[in-house]
């Protein structure tokens, strides 16, 4: 296939992709959108928010436009231009489902354990195009193995270090860390990326992460401080610290201001990594390469 073609029509595909997604999302069972035993008949229940196609739906269009295209200007060598079907299927399957995660972490502060459970399919079916088209990553020569080992490594690893942090979080600080659905959002995503890609997803998601947590640190000083005042100018202090701590309560979770939702940027950072694979692999390879890490 001719390169330009390919871009234009990974563009368009995407955008339309992207942009279905928000009638796809209109038709999410609402138990999916709800925490872990959530119902109806609970004082505090409240139905999940939607995507709109104005801004979610432009967003989510410009995002699956964005993520093909990167895709195919890439890793045309690589993948198109052969072409590995395996590799074109999944990430045309992946990335409207990291849209649906990023849209439910964002506007409702969960992940659905059916995304997840989508995204672990299709690192399956990634790990059975392993053997039928050959990964950059590993020679000629590597052992029928080494690609299971990989996605399942990864897999493993990944839902184990969000537990490990969850567990120390809970445990010294009394508070959950990382939430149910991001260890079953990052393993999943481990099976779809590998090893050295979960290097990638961690590294990208963490470096966003931080981008949009310094203006969220910042806003909650600001609120403290404007609480504080509050306080201070009260003439019935006890009063104003418990209409402060009313006011909070009456927060939906999903709408704290001092949560990031981390899943978002789990799963951005597969996104970029299935994208911009052979530009990974052509900086880390003389790395890998030299700790003996090459299969």
């Amino acid at each position: 296939m001719n390169f330009w073609v390919a871009v234009m029509v990974a563009a368009l595909c995407g955008a339309l992709v992207g942009y279905l997604q928000t009638f796809v999302f209109a038709k999410i069972p609402e138990k999916w959108l709800q925490d872990y035993g959530v119902k109806e008949t609970d004082p505090d229940f409240r139905l999940s928010k939607r995507m709109k196609l104005i801004p979610h739906g432009v967003l989510s269009a410009l995002f699956c436009a964005f993520v093909y295209t990167l895709f195919v200007v890439f890793c045309f060598e690589a993948y198109v231009a052969p072409p590995k079907i395996f590799h074109i299927l999944t990430i045309l399957m992946a990335t409207p489902i990291i849209v649906i995660v990023m849209m439910s972490d964002r506007l409702n502060r969960i992940i659905p354990d059916e995304c997840s459970i989508a995204l672990a399919c299709i690192g399956f079916f990634a790990l059975i195009g392993d053997f039928f088209e050959r990964d950059i990553w590993f020679s000629e020569q590597a052992a029928w193995y080494v690609p299971l080992l990989n996605r399942v490594i990864a897999a493993l690893v990944g839902g184990g270090v969000l537990f490990l942090i969850n567990f120390i979080s809970i445990s010294f600080l009394g508070k959950e860390g990382m939430g149910q659905g991001d260890m079953k959002l990052l393993a999943a995503c481990g099976l779809i990326v590998g090893c050295y890609g979960l290097i990638i997803t961690i590294y990208v998601g963490i470096l966003v992460a931080v981008f949009f947590a310094v203006p969220l640190l910042i806003r909650k000083y600001a609120r403290k401080a404007s609480e504080k005042r509050e306080i201070e100018q009260a003439e019935d202090k006890g009063a104003k610290r418990q209409e402060i701590a009313m006011r909070k309560a009456q927060v939906h979770f999903s709408e704290d201001p001092d949560y990031i939702a981390f899943g978002p940027f789990l799963a951005l950072g597969a996104a970029v990594y299935m994208a911009l694979e052979p530009v990974f692999y052509n900086y880390m390879i003389e790395t890998i390469t030299l700790f003996g890490l090459t299969f």
